[in-house]
């Protein structure tokens, strides 16, 4: 899909953030070519398009964030995803990491708790070329009905490891989620068996945190 406001001065900034994520360890070409693929600057309100392609995060409206790039390629690059997996992502936001990972060949199931967010989003994505499966309602109880997933992401701060998303993930699969209260650790759940995983955390990150009645949200 052509995007009208998508102009080569906006390809090329792209590609700038694809080299400044390479320079900060990013080493997935295929997470850093989604990175140049979505454009970043049609997910933001028009006050911030001017920083769309900075290393930082920005606010969407309800509460809510669109995290920095490198924190969604990070994400992206742990769950080493490959074309044609099902993936669970739980807290949609403003649809940019979904679009992300859309750019890396998965299909992707989204779940977000704003009724204003989903709404938004749900119209927004399909319109720039990206169809994702949406869902509406508590990101903690997962999707059940669709599961096993390959690979589970949630872009919210989380105090625990919710069992629930833990029983939904495919034996062999991939879990990325931050843990923490005011700041959050970026853990990653290998499943190994139906009783067993392996926990790896890789250093300090900040999100908007998991809300009350176990509610997420981007």
């Amino acid at each position: 899909m052509v995007l009208i406001n998508d102009t080569y001065r906006h390809k090329g900034l792209r590609r700038q953030l694809s080299v400044l994520l390479k320079e900060k360890g990013i080493i997935d070409a295929g997470v850093l070519k989604a990175i140049e693929a979505v454009p970043r600057h049609l997910f933001l309100n028009s006050s911030f398009i001017d920083h769309a392609y900075e290393d930082k995060a920005f606010p969407i409206g309800a509460g809510q964030t669109i995290s920095r790039p490198h924190t969604v390629a990070f994400q992206s690059e742990l769950l080493e995803l490959k074309k044609g997996e099902k993936v669970l992502e739980i807290g949609t936001g403003s649809g940019y990491q979904t679009c992300v990972l859309l750019e890396m060949g998965v299909k992707v199931f989204t779940i977000e708790r704003q009724k204003e967010l989903f709404d938004k989003t749900k119209l927004f994505l399909p319109s720039i070329g990206y169809n994702p499966k949406f869902y509406y309602g508590d990101g903690y109880k997962g999707l059940p009905v669709f599961a096993p997933f390959d690979k589970i992401l949630i872009t919210a701060g989380a105090p625990l490891i919710p069992a629930p998303l833990i029983e939904q993930l495919k034996v062999g699969g991939r879990m990325v989620i931050p843990i923490g209260e005011t700041t959050q650790t970026m853990t990653l759940i290998k499943k190994l068996s139906d009783k067993s995983i392996e926990k790896t955390e890789f250093g300090e990150f900040k999100f908007v945190p998991l809300l009350e009645n176990k509610e997420w949200g981007d």
